[in-house]
């Protein structure tokens, strides 16, 4: 295997589903949603055989185990949230079918591309072609005023944030003078402020593609308004991608200089679980409380970034799958509910554990891990990253952490509250939904308790790929 191999499967794929679009005809395209995604799983089960190689195009592209471990990552979200996607009157399986699964699978592409960029420009076009295809799938269902309103902030916001990067990269290249992220790891010091003007200018960048607050305010707008197999996706696919992207930059090479970014990123993530937390509580959509969720979330993760530690960058590359399948499973559920109800609101959940007892305990499951309770996955990714923080001294932001871990409980709980305690609506029957969306809902489920009862060898595959970046 080459260290393009997934690329130009990818590539391959792509073709394939352009051809078949161009060939549709009907109404129903579910065959095309097939396509993509039975292709999307083939893609992930090679990924199980790639093997680190030698960097390619000079240097600039590399496929190492950090990348490996990203690209399994992407394939796996990405196959969830197309599997999920596939029903009947689903906007992924349409007349525009085919434009739906091509700009999921151009996304996808700028990821697997973004994981092993070793290089400013390489990094900075991966990241356009994993954010681009993002703004059109945002205001995909183009009829609802909301969707348009949502896809064009969205669109504002990360081009300002592209913006932003470009022209911190663009100091970090006069400095360093090169675009070789090795050459700049060399560069930067005490006598480049040039460079660390670059690289702050830049971060600020990168916390737009994560969305942590304060550059956070595409999230929950984009969040309802899209539809929900895509949100599920968009909530944890480009994340981890930035982190990784964020692993590179300002780790890869550094050594013990990676220290100087502990103070930034300790505030940043201070305050990113504290605006999310306490934004969450007054929601009644269920996804604006997950949107707001989700930016706590990359909170904690800042805190295994501040670390700016093996340790640290290793857990977080653990909590990012526990929360690929926790958060997944979360919004699918919402899913389910929503296609029985046509309401996302909390209140919809009323009496679901009486209505459908799996799903239930599925949605249980996903906010137990969500507020990291012990013992699912969501528990040990906490944990995790306090334990790293603390080894880095960093106890105050653990405290901070903990306290505010006790006010995302509060919002779970609410809504565990409407499944078990209160009662359906009058006339509520037994929810159905589509067979893809409930073994979708299985896979996430079962990810989620078997990390949560044996986290061990992703923890150490954690630990082996994040160590060469010191």
């Amino acid at each position: 295997m080459t260290a393009f191999t997934l690329e130009l499967g990818l590539g391959v794929l792509l073709l394939l589903v352009f051809a078949a679009s161009l060939g549709a005809r009907g109404g129903d395209r579910r065959w095309i949603a097939w396509l993509a995604t039975v292709g999307v799983l083939v893609l992930g089960i090679v990924s199980a055989f790639l093997k680190p190689t030698p960097p390619a195009l000079f240097g600039m592209f590399v496929q190492d185990g950090l990348a490996i471990f990203a690209k399994r990552l992407f394939l796996v979200a990405t196959f969830i949230g197309l599997l999920a996607g596939i029903a009947p009157g689903a906007v992924a399986c349409g007349r525009r079918a085919g434009e739906y699964h091509l700009l999921v699978l151009s996304s996808l592409f700028g990821m697997l591309v973004l994981a092993s960029a070793r290089d400013l420009i390489l990094l900075f076009v991966a990241f356009e072609l994993m954010s681009i295809p993002l703004y059109v799938l945002a205001g995909f269902l183009k009829r609802q005023d909301e969707a348009v309103e949502a896809a064009l902030k969205f669109f504002l916001v990360g081009s300002v944030s592209s913006a932003v990067m470009a022209y911190g990269l663009s100091f970090v290249y006069g400095a360093a003078r090169t675009t070789d992220l090795g050459g700049v790891a060399q560069a930067f010091g005490p006598g480049q402020p040039l460079v660390l003007l670059g690289l702050l200018a830049a971060f600020a960048g990168f916390a737009f593609k994560i969305a942590a607050f304060p550059f956070h305010m595409w999230v929950p707008d984009t969040y309802e308004a899209a539809s929900t197999p895509f949100v599920a996706w968009l909530s944890v696919a480009p994340k981890a991608a930035g982190f990784v992207a964020l692993f590179r930059v300002y780790f890869e090479g550094m050594g013990d200089r990676a220290s100087v970014w502990i103070p930034i990123a300790a505030g940043l993530a201070a305050i990113t679980i504290v605006a999310g937390n306490l934004m969450a509580l007054p929601q009644q959509n269920t996804k604006r409380l997950l949107a707001y969720s989700g930016i706590a979330h990359i909170g904690y993760m800042l805190v295994g970034f501040a670390a700016a530690s093996v340790a640290g960058t290793a857990m977080i590359l653990f909590y990012l799958v526990a929360y690929v399948f926790g958060n997944m499973g979360a919004f699918l559920v919402v899913e389910a509910v929503a296609r029985s109800e046509r309401s996302e609101a909390t209140a919809a959940l009323r009496g679901l554990a009486q209505r459908s007892p799996l799903l239930a305990l599925a949605m249980l499951l996903f906010l137990l891990s969500l507020g990291g309770i012990p013992f699912v996955a969501g528990f040990w990714a906490k944990l995790y990253v306090f334990w790293a923080a603390a080894a880095a001294g960093l106890y105050w932001l653990v405290l901070l952490g903990a306290l505010l871990t006790v006010v995302a409980l509060f919002y779970y709980l609410l809504v565990a509250k409407r499944m078990y305690i209160e009662p359906p609506d009058a006339g509520a029957g037994p929810l159905r939904m589509p067979p893809t969306l409930a073994l979708a809902l299985i896979l996430c489920a079962l990810a989620v308790v078997g990390l949560g009862l044996y986290p061990k060898p992703v923890v150490m595959a954690a630990l082996r790929v994040a160590a060469p970046l010191f």
